[in-house]
């Protein structure tokens, strides 16, 4: 790892060093973190007091109505919790017939929110500090208020026009008509009332209680299908992780209804390609990365569902070496091709990671899916509810198709790094589509060329797209981007307002010593801490 120096790309941030560090893409919450550290707590203490804390702070990517998965570290073995809801057991395919695609907002797209349950699940298990204790920083903010970072007025104001029709959001989120804007200050006591009622009930009262009831009533009042019975079933799930080796790093991912074994495939792809010939800057390791993203992209769209329903593709098949190689040999290195990537849909995501003195590092992810998910708030609660359902389909023949308490094919994926002598680094890359491609982005900087986490952060992405695109920042190299572009790369640039595509980075990688470098993405308002 890299730390003498700061790279050459346009954000010029240093590493944070430190025994005790949090990272978020929201400073008001990754101080949250590090106060429950300072009370003595541990990274998980610290990694979910900030995740309550993003809930009231950056509303545009994620909330109570929200989903949520991790992988943990907890000193001797890593740990997987899969904490995503199910469709309403009214969601069968007939209740969708007639239409293309599954809505992506209302009442009809909502699925059960699961972040609550990972939030005491993960503090049953490993957390040390009172679980209503990690509550006080975020219903401070909630009650008292907070002063609006930059990029998430932007993104608000994105939602303004698209959401103030669906019920509740506009008398919750657009106060005097509209979104606040950047250094205003946005308060929220309903939000601070569902959060003392979590706090206070251990998350019952989400799934069996007083806020199960209201959820329920207002999806009745609305003809959605979501009952309180849908939400007394809910569980979350120690699910483990699945794995892939490239050299001395083996990356771990939450298995399906993830996409995280997207980010599997591609790097298992380019095991066998010559990408360590090359450095990571160097056009022919992006085309190599370009072409096997498309091409694990396309296996994750066609096979990657609940996993009780992959009956005839299971995820061992997709990690299969003989299946990787085979790809890797349709790669042709001087010419782009279309693996048929799929549709790309916008992401709305927060992602955090935290680590501890004792060797405790955490990797969370939580998310409304499309910024404030379905655009459907529960009147005085503060509760934006997400729109996981667009992550079904319709395809009667699709693994992933709809139906009655399945869980939907889900783009929120924690990353997680491990050497031959212990954990490596915890880290994920917020955004929809972006986040597979982009873990393998880091994973690639860090693990192969020795990046440092905020170099690796700073330097300049790319996502796939539809057929042969490419979307590409702007900051990478105009003559790199002309030799993608001989070869048959359909080459898009992004101007910086685009720039949440390419997601919100941010990384704790273990330093050989002890203690971490962290790094936070400069395309978010947040930032790394330590203590």
């Amino acid at each position: 790892m890299d730390l003498d120096s700061t790279g050459h790309y346009p954000s010029r941030r240093s590493a944070v060093l430190a025994d005790n560090v949090v990272a978020t893409s929201q400073p008001l919450a990754a101080q949250a973190g590090l106060s429950m550290l300072a009370r003595g707590g541990n990274a998980v203490d610290a990694a979910l007091a900030a995740a309550i804390a993003l809930t009231v702070v950056e509303p545009t990517g994620n909330g109570i109505g929200g989903d949520a998965f991790a992988i943990v570290w907890d000193g001797a073995a890593l740990h997987g919790l899969n904490a995503s809801g199910r469709a309403p057991q009214a969601w069968t395919p007939e209740r969708f017939a007639g239409l293309a695609t599954m809505p992506e907002r209302g009442w009809e797209a909502v699925t059960v929110p699961g972040a609550v349950s990972a939030w005491v699940a993960l503090s049953d298990r490993f957390g040390r500090l009172p679980f209503a204790d990690l509550f006080a920083p975020a219903i401070g903010y909630a009650e008292r208020g907070f002063l609006v970072s930059p990029v998430i007025a932007a993104l608000w104001r994105r939602a303004e026009g698209l959401l103030a029709g669906q019920p509740g959001f506009a008398e919750t989120f657009l106060p005097q008509g509209r979104a606040p804007k950047a250094g205003e200050r946005f308060a929220s006591p309903g939000h601070a009332r569902s959060l003392r009622l979590i706090a206070e009930t251990g998350g019952e009262a989400v799934y069996r209680g007083a806020l199960a009831d209201e959820i329920a009533g207002c999806a009745r009042a609305h003809g959605g299908a979501l009952t309180v019975e849908d939400l007394a079933a809910h569980r979350a799930d120690w699910c483990g992780t699945l794995s892939q080796r490239f050299d001395g790093a083996v990356l771990h991912e939450i298995p399906p209804n993830s996409q995280g074994i997207a980010a599997l495939i591609a790097l298992g792809i380019l095991d066998h390609t010559p990408i360590r010939d090359f450095g990571p800057d160097d056009p022919r390791a992006l085309h190599l990365q370009i072409e096997a993203t498309k091409c694990a992209l396309r296996a994750a769209e066609a096979y990657v569902a609940d996993p009780d329903h992959m009956s005839a593709v299971g995820a061992a098949d997709l990690l299969d070496g003989d299946y990787l190689a085979a790809r890797a040999r349709a790669i042709d290195p001087d010419r782009a091709q279309d693996f048929g990537a799929g549709p790309v849909r916008p992401g709305g995501t927060v992602y955090l990671a935290a680590a501890d003195a004792s060797g405790m590092m955490v990797s969370f992810i939580q998310s409304n899916y499309a910024g404030f998910g379905s655009g459907v708030v529960v009147p005085g609660t503060g509760i934006s509810l997400q729109n996981r359902g667009a992550g079904f389909s319709l395809d009667p023949a699709s693994p992933n198709v709809v139906g009655p308490g399945k869980r939907p094919f889900h783009t929120i994926i924690p990353g997680f790094l491990m050497g031959p002598d212990g954990p490596l680094m915890s880290f994920g890359v917020m955004g929809g589509p972006m986040q597979p491609q982009g873990h393998v982005q880091m994973m690639l900087r860090t693990q192969l060329w020795g990046q440092n986490p905020q170099t690796a952060a700073d330097a300049p992405r790319w996502r796939v797209t539809e057929g042969l695109g490419v979307a590409c920042e702007t900051a990478i190299d105009p003559a790199t981007l002309d030799w993608l572009s001989a070869r048959g790369h359909r080459i898009v640039l992004e101007a910086p307002d685009a720039a949440f595509g390419f997601g919100g980075a941010q990384l704790v990688g273990r330093m050989p010593g002890g203690g971490y470098a962290a790094g936070s993405d400069p395309r978010k308002d947040g930032c790394a801490v330590g203590m």
